[in-house]
């Protein structure tokens, strides 16, 4: 568990209470962003009376509510105390009190220490978060881990019509068909479609999908963050990173966001400091165009260091829609170009048939096309009425809907993913394989390979380097996999 070693008054009621908060808000306005829980799945309960971050505390004869993860009680690093029992406090908080140095007059901030803090819980990141607790079980070794991600709950700005490809997660957890993952509808037909205005004429398809599965990729971001938390990680949903914070030139950890401002910038009379959340290793596994990790490639060159150019982006726009049992086929994928963009337009769509009559559908347009006129959403509305997609969807209904970036740069864009204090995993680097439409099973890879990399480096010195990660990204299948369709959409 990390160490509260700055407090004021009671910032982890605070910070429990807001988290609290934001899972309300969550709750009343339904994100439709990818698929709904199910029954009973909800973020603000562990399953035994306590609220996830809530646990009441004895401190100097007063009860302090601590900031908690639940899962298998892990000792406080540093100390030699321990609980047993789940729910029972995992978090001691320090008798001395010191205080983040003011910025610019603003009330000081509390501090929490990690050994490893991660920005985003997505596969990237949750990736990493697993990799670092199977590491410390199999060594003998207490590291502890922290997994900042700023949707309310795991998964529910994880946005994807994905055909998944199981190779990471088949390293991650051999025995994954065992474990109740939610990857249930093995890919059955793969077609290839060049479509005109009235017509589809098919070709072969060079996706090689045979072996992979469509899936929500937000349930698998689900289920891998109850393991992350199975294994002790702490996962605090609800709270977005908003600042690096830096100590002689080195990162060293992150701060979340103020609350309590006015849209003037102004501070209301409920104003609070974010907290500091401190690591001796800090991985950012934010996505696409990750505001941080843009922030830190810009800062230490990382671009200029690995030769890269700049990374180029797309848009996809997706629905989740119901139809009727009758036009229904589990495990078939579609994926076209063509129509209804023109020839100056990279880009394309894509049809999934997952389980309970669900489709995903979705297009993906290129966002360096050259008409100052084209709508990506308006071309998302003629492609569903084209001949051959709209007798599928007729009869049915949009259930969920939502849009995302997507890396296009490729193999040529891949900044240098090491700097000092942290790396860069998943999107954050723009590990997406273009031609394929896939990123979810590299950045899963890449999360692993860092874990390993960081375990090793923490171990071996009190200002750990990531340096290995980056040699051991470019001897991996993931580096061999992006170079290896490096020309399929030049920068």
């Amino acid at each position: 568990m990390g160490r509260l070693i700055r407090t004021r008054g009671l910032p982890a009621t605070r910070f429990a209470s807001q988290y609290r908060l934001n899972s309300g808000r969550a709750a009343c306005s339904q994100l439709r962003t990818e698929e709904t829980l199910s029954d009973g799945e909800g973020a603000s309960s562990s399953g035994d009376g306590h609220s996830r971050f809530e646990v009441a505390i004895q401190k100097q004869g007063g009860l302090l509510k601590g900031i908690l993860g639940y899962g298998n009680p892990m000792p406080v690093r540093g100390s030699r105390s321990s609980y047993s029992g789940v729910g029972q406090p995992r978090l001691q908080i320090e008798q001395a009190r010191s205080f983040s140095a003011e910025a610019n007059g603003e009330e000081q901030r509390e501090v929490m220490e990690y050994d490893v803090v991660i920005v985003g819980g997505g596969p990237a990141g949750l990736g990493a978060a697993i990799r670092l607790k199977q590491l410390c079980q199999e060594k003998g070794r207490e590291l502890s881990v922290c997994v900042v991600e700023k949707a309310p709950e795991v998964g529910a700005h994880i946005l994807s019509g994905n055909v998944y490809e199981p190779r990471a997660l088949t390293e991650l957890f051999p025995d994954w068909k065992d474990q109740d993952a939610p990857i249930g509808v093995p890919v059955t037909d793969d077609k290839f479609w060049f479509l005109f205005e009235k017509r589809a004429v098919p070709l072969p398809s060079p996706f090689n999908n045979q072996g992979n599965y469509v899936i929500s990729l937000s349930q698998l971001v689900r289920w891998l963050g109850a393991k992350a938390e199975e294994l002790g990680v702490e996962v605090y949903p609800g709270f977005a990173a908003s600042e690096v914070l830096y100590e002689n030139n080195r990162v060293v950890g992150i701060a979340t966001n103020d609350m309590g401002i006015a849209k003037d910038g102004s501070k209301k009379s409920n104003f609070q400091r974010g907290m500091e959340l401190k690591g001796r290793l800090t991985l950012f596994g934010e996505g696409c165009r990750g505001s941080l990790s843009e922030t830190i490639i810009k800062k230490y060159q990382l671009r200029e260091q690995a030769q890269a150019l700049h990374q180029t982006y797309a848009l996809g726009i997706k629905e989740v829609w119901e139809i009727e049992e009758s036009k229904h086929r589990p495990g078939y994928v579609l994926h076209t170009v063509g129509w209804p963009l023109d020839y100056k337009t990279y880009g394309g769509s894509f049809l999934y048939h997952m389980d309970n009559r669900q489709v995903a559908i979705g297009l993906v347009v290129a966002l360096d096309y050259k008409n100052p006129y084209l709508s990506p959403y308006e071309e998302y509305q003629r492609f569903k009425q084209h001949p051959s997609i709209r007798p599928t969807l007729e009869g049915g209904k949009v259930i969920q809907y939502g849009a995302r970036t997507l890396n296009e740069g490729g193999f040529q864009s891949i900044p240098k993913t090491a700097f000092p204090g942290g790396a860069l995993l998943g999107d954050s680097a723009g590990f997406l394989n273009v031609p394929k439409i896939k990123g979810s099973h590299t950045a899963l890879k890449s999360g692993m390979l860092a874990a390993e990399a960081a375990f090793q480096a923490l171990g071996e010195s009190e200002q750990p380097s990531m340096e290995a990660y980056w040699a051991a990204l470019q001897q991996s299948w993931v580096w061999q996999e992006l170079r290896s369709v490096r020309n399929i959409r030049p920068v």
